[in-house]
């Protein structure tokens, strides 16, 4: 055999996403990489695996589809392998694929990555950012085995583990009326300019909080980056809403934010640990929950300041 399971691997990953760029994104290789595992293929196994698309991507040709679909059976079974050696040895390794909301991932997962590869040499930890929807879609589809989520609207086959709570609060520059309060109440919020957060449930989340109260905020600007949120509001672009607490007080500009307790009781979001229920977990799969249990607590969470400290 002249070609190798993570040149496999790299087909895989390209076939899926239809793109050597998103390919690269997800399993974290340089794109000539990957370019040259395919053209190696192709040139070993003499068939076209693909149409490229200027600028557009690629198309797994008839034959390409069916390599694909072996392709991924071989590589299940050399896992398997690994997995068997694992058991019998009680030892934790191989790869885990970790897939995180993307509101959370980037004070969460380089601690967390960090410290259980730290505790278990022999494992490499592959993570995936992406929206609520996303995150579900992907357990369902086994491209991640666990997930660092909220509660939000999670189907019945999705086990949830709470990690942590959340409350909701808001944002604001340092110019702003609120700046200098310690509470305000979403009833002081209605007139003045919300800076939504306008990722799918995520969104809902927020604008349920007025609901709930049976009020209409007064919708400013709409972004799904969170970072782009803080930047506007610290900015005077308005207030926002969130449930996450970043250790930084300050937005990417430098500029400066003030966090201010929203004032009564409010649904908080749920960090915790969501996994297919139907899926038998790994033992990488359960030391990765238990490292999650003691790692995020109400008195601390990587990245962010604990909800106990205020």
């Amino acid at each position: 055999m002249r070609y190798s399971l993570r040149q496999l691997e790299y087909f895989i990953a390209a076939g899926e996403t239809g793109s050597i760029t998103l390919a690269s994104e997800r399993i974290h290789i340089s794109q000539p990489s990957i370019s040259a595992a395919i053209s190696h293929l192709e040139k070993e196994l003499s068939v076209q695996l693909f149409v490229r698309h200027h600028a557009q991507g690629l198309s797994l040709t008839p034959v390409g589809k069916e390599l694909l679909r072996e392709a991924k059976s071989l590589v299940a079974q050399a896992e398997l392998l690994y997995a068997k050696a694992s058991d019998a040895a009680s030892t934790v390794r191989g790869t885990l694929s970790v897939g995180c909301m993307v509101t959370l991932a980037p004070m969460i997962i380089p601690e967390l990555s960090r410290s259980f590869t730290e505790a278990f040499p022999d494992v490499q930890v592959r993570h995936l950012e992406g929206d609520q929807e996303a995150l579900i879609e992907r357990l369902k589809r086994a491209q991640i085995d666990i997930a660092i989520t909220y509660d939000l609207q999670l189907p019945d086959d999705v086990q949830f583990q709470e990690l942590v709570d959340l409350p909701p609060h808001l944002i604001v520059g340092e110019a702003h009326p609120f700046a200098n309060r310690s509470k305000v109440s979403l009833q002081e919020l209605i007139s003045e300019p919300l800076v939504l957060l306008d990722l799918p449930l995520s969104r809902e989340y927020f604008l349920g909080l007025f609901t709930a109260e049976g009020l209409l905020p007064k919708i400013g600007t709409r972004t799904p980056y969170q970072e782009v949120v803080r930047t506007l509001v610290a900015n005077g672009s308005g207030y926002a809403l969130f449930n996450v607490r970043p250790r930084s007080t300050v937005a990417l500009d430098g500029r400066p934010l003030i966090r201010v307790e929203l004032a009564g009781k409010h649904r908080p979001m749920r960090i915790g640990l969501a996994t297919l229920t139907s899926l038998k977990k790994t033992k990488l799969v359960s030391a990765f929950e238990i490292h999650c249990r003691s790692r995020i607590s109400p008195d601390y969470i990587p990245g962010m300041s604990a909800p106990r400290l205020k």
